[in-house]
């Protein structure tokens, strides 16, 4: 089971340092606990549910963006900073992106153990936060999928490009590659024909 997908920066954007991500879209899979108690109470609850939300995926973009940072530092590739979009390549950009696996640890910053699978793809951030217990090759191939399809078809990595206006293209993705954050077992020919259709969706 897949608990959240995020798309974040990789480099710093506006007013943030080079330390810093910024979520440009998340998801969070499962629905929540059924809330008893009057309205108000149950609304200032849901807030502080999606708050702390908030604030336990932007911990996850940067985690992922210090360890993209450090990975292609160490493979002497250039700095997050330097890194520019290039439009019309989003094929060649995918095949050449950093990629990893991260622990996080019980209470950091999720209650229970978590593992998660990042791609750095030029100044982006693809992220699918998975139970501890899932498999990570089954999980790699479903988020290289979905950063395949949000580059070629949305045009993620043109300059100036707004995830939040294609939010809902991008649910569109997930509905049909990763359905209530389950993750799919796709043999070739399903896979083609599944690729074909999303194709033929995002193009309108």
């Amino acid at each position: 089971m897949v608990h959240s997908f995020l798309i974040h920066t990789l480099c710093p954007v506006g007013a943030l340092s080079c330390t810093e991500s910024r979520v440009l879209y998340s998801r969070v899979f499962g629905a929540d606990l059924t809330q008893t108690g009057p309205a108000g109470d149950r609304e200032q609850e849901s807030e502080a549910r999606r708050l702390l939300q908030k604030e336990q995926l932007a911990v996850v973009a940067r985690q992922v963006r210090s360890v993209c940072a450090l990975q292609r530092e160490a493979a002497g590739r250039p700095g997050l900073h330097e890194t520019g979009a290039v439009l019309g390549e989003e094929e060649a950009a995918l095949q050449e992106a950093d990629s990893g696996v991260l622990r996080l640890a019980e209470g950091d910053p999720f209650p229970r153990e978590h593992t998660v699978v990042w791609l750095g793809v030029q100044a982006l951030g693809f992220v699918l936060v998975c139970e501890a217990h899932e498999n990570l090759l089954l999980a790699e191939g479903t988020l290289r999928s979905l950063a395949r399809h949000c580059l070629e078809h949305l045009r993620l990595l043109g300059t100036g490009s707004e995830v939040l206006l294609k939010a809902d293209r991008i649910e569109v993705l997930l509905h049909r590659l990763l359905p209530h954050g389950q993750l799919l077992f796709l043999n070739h020919r399903f896979k083609h024909s599944l690729d074909k259709e999303l194709g033929a969706c995002l193009a309108r």
